[in-house]
């Protein structure tokens, strides 16, 4: 693990999760057939509290970055958070994102189906046209929705500068070498999706918890399936 610390904010988004079952540790199957010890549901991020928590994270990662000497994440204008769990997503880290760093950007979000009457189209919000956009993830598992957000943007001018997941799980593909990250940085740049938490920072949380059992069965699953 590289980390030796947590910060505040991702202890804090842990807890949270853990108290909604948004987080989860135990044995549970994915789409991929994996058995995986831990299963992350951000459908259930939604009270006051634990929204207040995800967003003050997504602030806290999004301006860290902003202000890195070494690879700083690029200067934005619009929040985009993929319907329909990232619509919330996206409000509210705009909303902090101006009260307490500052930085003030619109937000946008798309329907899942086009709307033919009112405004009709599929993007509500800020209009991306011309627009540097940074898009709002809970977890990539395919990328295929991902995929399909950046080509919507595209589609309606916009340029996808970045994204930032909730949690990033490093896992490998079925071939056991390539990452969707990686395979999503060469759609938009390297270095440019970054993570509130990775797989390893919850393996630290598990053991400053002492929850030994399922630290070891998250390393197990680290060793078969982790990106080295």
């Amino acid at each position: 693990m590289s980390s030796t610390s947590l910060k505040a904010y991702q202890t804090e988004l842990i807890e949270h999760a853990m108290s909604v079952g948004a987080l989860k540790f135990g044995s549970f199957t994915l789409k991929s057939g994996r058995q995986s010890p831990y299963f992350f549901n951000a459908g259930l991020l939604c009270t006051g509290p634990i929204l207040a928590a995800l967003s003050t994270a997504y602030a806290q990662t999004i301006a860290t970055a902003l202000s890195s000497t070494t690879s700083p994440l690029p200067e934005f204008d619009v929040l985009f958070g993929p319907a329909y769990k990232g619509i919330p997503f996206a409000s509210t880290t705009s909303l902090v994102l101006y009260t307490k760093h500052d930085i003030s950007v619109g937000f946008a979000y798309d329907r899942k189906e086009a709307k033919d009457h009112g405004e009709g189209g599929k993007m509500i919000g800020v209009d991306v046209k011309g627009k540097k956009v940074l898009i709002l993830d809970d977890v990539m598992t395919s990328g295929k929705a991902i995929r399909g957000s950046i080509e919507l943007i595209r589609a309606h001018g916009g340029e996808v500068i970045g994204v930032v997941q909730a949690l990033n799980r490093e896992e490998v593909g079925q071939d056991g070498v390539s990452s969707t990250v990686k395979e999503i940085e060469g759609l938009i740049g390297e270095g440019r999706v970054l993570s509130i938490l990775k797989m390893r920072e919850l393996m630290l949380w598990l053991e400053k918890d002492g929850q030994t059992d399922n630290l070891e069965k998250m390393k197990a699953y680290w060793d078969q399936y982790g990106l080295k």
